[in-house]
C-alpha cells in the first residue's frame, strides 16, 4: 500500500525531488580495499567452492545462504549492514539524506527500511556484493569475516536492482533517483562506467555474452495516482540498451508504442522483471498492474504474445493497495527455455507456464511472492515469499511445490552464487 510521507517531511521531500532531478550525478566511491581484501580465505578451503542461493532479507539487513537445490536447507546467514551505526549517524547529521531515508521507509519500504535489495557473489566465493536502498550504496561483504571490503555510494539517494556480467567481473546497479546505472568492478568497487536511463531505472540484464546491458526504467511507482487516467504522471518509462564496454546507447525500446500496436493500450508500459530465452531471441516481461506477462520478439522488435493469468478473488481491485504498482513481480525461465515461472505477487500464488502453449500449471499458494529464479540444478523455480518470510521451490516439470524453508524478514531477491565448500557463516572470532 502506498503511504504518504510524514506531514513534516512532505514539503522538504518535494523540494528535494525537484533538486535531485536537475542535479548532475556525483557518485564518489569510497577508497576500495586492496585486492587482497576481496580474495580472502573464503575460497581457500580444502573443499573448493559450492553453489548456493543467496536470499536478501530486505527489512532484516541480512542474507541467508541456502543449498542451491533439493531441500534448500539453510547453510548460514550474513549481516550485510555491519556498518549500520556509521551510516545512520551520517544520515541523522544530513537533513537531505534523512528526508530520503524516511521517504523510502514510508513509501517503497512499506513502513520499513530497505537494507538489501540485490546481491551477487564474487567468482571466487570470497565476498557478496549487495545493493542497499536505504543507504544509497553498494557494498562488498567478506563472507569469511563479515566485514566490508569496499563501499560505493551511488548517485542520488537510492540503489536498486543489479546484474552481474557473465564472467562475474562487473556488476551493474540502478541508482533509481538519479536515472543512472553505475557499472562497478566487482573485485575493487571502482566504477568502470555509467549511463543514463529513463525515470527510475530498475531491472538490469547483461546479454550477448556480456556485450550489452538492458535496463528498464519503471517510472514513478510510489504515488497514489494509479488510475489509468493519471498514467502520464508516471514519467519516462523505457528500455535502454547500451554497449557494455563504451556504455553508449545502442537501442531504446518504448513499450508504449509496442503495446499499442499489439492492441493493449490498456496496459502500463512500465517494464518490471524480465526473462530472456536461452538464445535471447525472445524477452518475457511483466508490467505494472498486470496479472500476466508479454512476449517480445527481439529481432522483429514487436510484442508477439501475451498471457493473462488468473486473479485471486480475495485480491482487492483497488490498485493503490498493490505494492509499488506491482500485481505480479517475478519471472524466470527453465534452462531448456520451455517453462516460465511467474510470481503472482498480489494474487498470492506462483505458477509454471508452458512457453509453447502459454497454459499455466497449478496455482501454488504463496504469500506475496516477490521474485522468481532457478535452482542450481535447473529443475525448480525458486520464489521468495515476502509475506511469510520463506523461500519455496516449485518443480518445473510438474508445477508442484517440492520444498519450502524459513528465512529472514521480507525476502526479495534470490540469486545463485558461490561460497567455500566448508563455509557455514562469518567467523565470530574474526568478525
Amino acid at each position: 500500500m502506498k503511504t504518504a510521507l510524514p506531514p513534516t517531511l512532505t514539503g522538504l521531500a518535494v523540494a528535494l525531488v525537484v533538486t535531485a532531478a536537475s542535479a548532475p550525478a556525483a557518485a564518489v566511491p569510497v577508497s576500495p580495499a586492496p585486492a587482497a581484501a576481496t580474495t580472502t580465505t573464503a575460497a581457500s578451503g580444502t573443499g573448493g567452492l559450492r553453489e548456493v542461493l543467496f536470499v536478501g532479507n530486505n527489512w532484516d539487513g541480512t542474507a541467508d545462504v541456502l543449498e542451491a537445490s533439493g531441500s534448500l536447507a539453510r547453510i548460514g546467514r550474513i549481516n550485510v549492514i555491519p556498518d549500520k551505526d556509521q551510516r545512520m549517524l551520517e544520515i541523522y547529521l544530513n537533513p537531505v539524506k534523512l528526508a530520503y531515508f524516511l521517504g523510502i521507509r514510508m513509501s517503497v519500504g512499506e513502513g520499513h527500511d530497505q537494507f538489501v535489495d540485490d546481491m551477487y557473489s564474487t567468482p571466487d566465493g570470497s565476498a557478496v556484493v549487495v545493493s542497499r536502498p536505504s543507504f544509497a550504496d553498494v557494498v562488498s561483504v567478506d563472507v569469511a569475516t563479515g566485514k566490508l571490503n569496499w563501499r560505493f555510494p551511488v548517485s542520488g539517494h537510492r540503489s536498486d536492482h543489479m546484474a552481474v556480467s557473465p564472467d562475474g567481473a562487473r556488476v551493474a546497479v540502478s541508482a533509481s533517483t538519479s536515472n543512472t546505472v553505475h557499472v562497478l568492478d566487482i573485485r575493487t568497487g571502482r566504477e568502470t562506467g555509467s549511463f543514463t536511463t529513463g525515470d527510475k531505472p530498475h531491472e538490469n540484464v547483461f546479454t550477448d555474452g556480456g556485450k550489452r546491458i538492458w535496463n528498464s526504467a519503471i517510472g514513478e511507482v510510489n504515488t497514489a495516482l494509479d488510475d489509468p487516467f493519471w498514467d502520464f504522471t508516471k514519467g519516462d518509462r523505457k528500455i535502454t540498451v547500451v554497449d557494455a564496454e563504451t556504455y553508449r546507447t545502442v537501442k531504446v525500446v518504448d513499450m508504449r508504442q509496442r503495446l499499442d500496436d499489439f492492441g493493449r493500450k490498456d496496459l502500463s508500459d512500465a517494464v518490471r522483471p524480465v526473462a530472456f530465452t536461452p538464445d535471447e531471441s525472445k524477452l518475457y516481461f511483466q508490467v505494472s498492474f498486470f496479472n500476466g506477462f508479454l512476449e517480445y520478439d527481439v529481432a522483429a522488435d514487436r510484442i508477439t504474445r501475451g498471457k493473462t493469468l488468473p486473479k485471486n478473488p480475495a485480491t482487492s481491485e483497488d490498485r493503490t493497495t498493490w505494492v509499488n504498482d506491482s500485481r505480479h513481480h517475478g519471472i524466470s525461465m527453465s534452462p531448456a527455455g520451455d517453462k516460465i515461472c511467474v510470481a503472482g505477487t498480489m494474487d498470492d500464488y506462483a505458477t509454471v507456464v508452458d512457453r509453447a502453449t502459454l497454459e499455466e500449471g497449478p496455482l501454488i499458494t504463496a504469500s506475496k511472492p516477490y521474485w522468481a529464479t532457478v535452482s542450481g540444478d535447473g529443475k525448480s523455480c525458486v520464489v521468495s515469499e515476502s509475506g511469510s518470510d520463506s523461500v519455496t521451490a516449485i518443480d518445473f516439470a510438474t508445477g508442484r511445490k517440492v520444498a519450502s524453508v524459513p528465512v529472514g524478514d521480507h525476502p526479495q531477491r534470490v540469486r545463485l552464487g558461490k561460497v567455500a565448500a566448508d563455509w557455514t557463516g562469518p567467523s565470530p572470532a574474526r568478525g
